[in-house]
């Protein structure tokens, strides 16, 4: 049965990637119906009902639910994204929408940014439903449209306007679940905590002039790229919160990664991926993305807009974060405008029963392991959910193929892929977690 439902993953997951619903950040970018469209078409039959939203032309959630029989039992949402971040073709090895199988490895935009996951909830949810499960505490699965884009059109308008029919006691989405090799065996990194997101546009104005004249000019681009090194260059003070303590603990990794007068120094000698995620969870980050000014070679801009992503650590508000940045750009403040958008960092406790159960499971689908709460350096759309009451945890199960150095670039970066063992494990997975905490 294992094989059969890896053979279905796979093939699901191939069709996700294949149709490209790449989500740039514009309100008719996603066409995020035509995943929608194909697990329609993949849980036709199985029994469950299905419901559907569309706030905007083609951004389609699909809701799939297995009704408990006790309405006192907890709720179990399994959520995946049906979205993926725009693709540089340029970088990757394979055509990174054609979702080829080779060695046993899938590859494509969205292998691991969450496409995987998602094919293999649906996978596990209509096995569940073909077989008559029949819970005490009702299952729903949601694929849910443009969570690479705050979740406006999808987690967030959900949670919104159709609380009542999305609530969840537990939530279940990305991302973590990779093996972590230590001298006390596997270690899984499950993500309980994320960090806010503080998406700021800067202006920068400036006057415009021939450019054949540029001599003693006010170039708004110009300044516009001091403003880009002041921000790049920013080191924000180091901040050690208790799930970092924890992960550090829990991996067995060296004591200095806690120690705020030694971290920056080690983070400097560790593997990139180990270190990105240091650093970063240690850290408000800033990272200049996107820039947009002039109109013509020969005119001398006199407005460009910068975009930034900044990520706020727990406890940090917005007006701590717009006073970082201002003190990054330093005296050159005056000369711009931000207007940011505040999404604070989220958690859910770790002494609950969802925590519990996937202790359990994980023990029996990976010998020897143990859980360890980490935090997610991004975003997911758990946070809406949290905010609403939920225990929401960021998980899935990849084999030790899937290497923790490559999951961590492999995030919105090139040559994205996923193992058929991983698909199996995660299916097998949700099975379970399905009857541990809801039978």
């Amino acid at each position: 049965m294992a094989d059969d439902l890896t053979n279905e993953a796979t093939a699901l997951l191939q069709d996700l990637i294949r149709n490209a619903c790449v989500n740039d950040g514009q309100v008719s970018s996603g066409e995020e119906v035509r995943n929608s469209d194909l697990l329609t078409s993949y849980l036709a039959g199985s029994g469950a009902e299905l419901e559907y939203y569309e706030p905007q032309p083609g951004r389609r959630s699909l809701l799939a639910k297995i009704e408990g029989s006790d309405p006192t039992a907890p709720t179990l949402m399994l959520m995946g994204h049906t979205d993926v971040v725009p693709v540089n073709p340029d970088g990757w090895s394979r055509d990174p929408f054609g979702g080829e199988l080779e060695d046993g490895m899938i590859w494509g935009r969205g292998a691991v940014d969450m496409l995987n996951l998602t094919s293999t909830m649906a996978v596990a949810f209509k096995q569940l439903a073909r077989r008559g499960f029949a819970p005490r505490g009702t299952l729903l699965f949601l694929a849910v449209a443009d969570e690479e884009a705050l979740g406006t059109w999808g987690a967030k308008y959900l949670v919104e306007h159709e609380l009542d029919t999305v609530r969840s006691d537990y939530v279940i989405t990305e991302s973590g679940g990779y093996q972590v090799p230590t001298k006390a065996g596997v270690r899984l990194p499950i993500m309980v905590e994320e960090k806010g997101t503080f998406w700021s546009n800067i202006t920068v104005r400036g006057t415009p002039s021939h450019a054949s004249q540029a001599y003693k000019t006010d170039n708004a681009l110009v300044t516009a790229a001091e403003v880009v090194r002041r921000i790049a260059e920013y080191r924000p003070e180091v901040e050690i919160g208790d799930t970092w303590r924890r992960y550090v603990q829990g991996l067995g990794l060296p004591d200095a990664l806690t120690d705020p007068e030694r971290i920056d120094e080690l983070i400097d000698s560790l593997p990139v991926g180990l270190g990105r995620i240091a650093h970063s969870c240690t850290h408000t980050t800033m990272a200049p993305t996107v820039v947009h000014g002039g109109t013509k070679t020969n005119i001398i801009p006199d407005r460009v807009d910068l975009q930034v992503d900044v990520r706020t650590l727990p406890g940090q508000g917005g007006e701590a974060a717009t006073a970082l940045l201002m003190d990054a750009i330093g005296d050159l403040a005056d000369r711009v405008e931000i207007t940011s958008n505040d999404d604070p960092s989220t958690s859910s406790p770790v002494d609950t029963p969802l925590w519990d159960s996937l202790s359990r499971v994980t023990a029996r689908l990976c010998e020897g392991s143990a859980l360890v709460p980490t935090v997610m350096t991004g975003g997911t759309d758990n946070r809406f959910f949290r905010r609403a009451g939920s225990v929401g945890y960021g998980f899935g199960l990849f084999s030790q193929r899937i290497r923790f150095e490559d999951y961590a670039k492999m995030f919105h970066g090139h040559d994205e892929r996923v193992d058929q063992e991983s698909l199996d494990l995660s299916t097998q997975l949700w099975l379970a977690l399905a009857e541990d905490v809801l039978a």
